[in-house]
C-alpha cells in the first residue's frame, strides 16, 4: 500500500502523527504542506475520495483562515473556488493529511491510522 503523509513540520499534531506512523514501521512519502502544496487536481481527488464536506479540508483554527475571514466567505464560494484557494496556500489546509490507496484521513486519529494497517 502506498502512503502519502502531508505535514507542516512545526505542527505538534503532525509531529505526533509522524512519530506514530514510524512506530508502526510503515513506509510513506512525506511532503511539506507549504513547500510542496498539493495541486488543485490532487485536492479535488482526495476530497472526492474522502466523502467529507470540503470545509473539513480547511485549517479553521489557523491564523490565515481567520485573517482572510473565511468563516464568513466559504459558504458563498463555489467548490472550485475553495479548492483553488487551498491549492494556493498550504497553510489553509488542515493537517496532517494521510492518503492511502482508498482512504483520506484528515488530522491525526490513532485508531483510524491503526485500522488502516491491521
Amino acid at each position: 500500500m502506498k502512503l502519502l503523509f502531508i505535514e507542516y513540520p512545526k505542527c505538534s499534531t503532525c509531529i505526533k502523527a509522524k512519530k506514530y506512523l514510524l512506530s508502526l514501521n510503515l513506509e510513506f512519502e512525506d511532503l511539506h504542506i507549504v513547500e510542496q502544496t498539493p495541486t488543485y487536481e490532487e485536492l479535488k481527488q482526495w476530497w472526492k475520495k474522502s466523502n467529507l464536506p470540503l470545509k473539513k479540508f480547511f485549517n479553521t483554527s489557523g491564523k490565515l483562515y481567520k485573517e482572510m475571514n473565511l468563516k464568513e466567505k466559504l459558504s458563498s464560494m463555489s467548490e472550485d473556488e475553495q479548492l483553488l484557494l487551498l491549492s494556493k496556500n498550504g497553510m489553509l489546509i488542515k493537517r496532517p493529511l494521510l492518503i492511502s490507496d482508498n482512504e483520506v484521513i484528515i488530522g491525526f486519529n490513532e485508531d483510524k491510522y491503526a485500522k488502516l494497517y491491521l
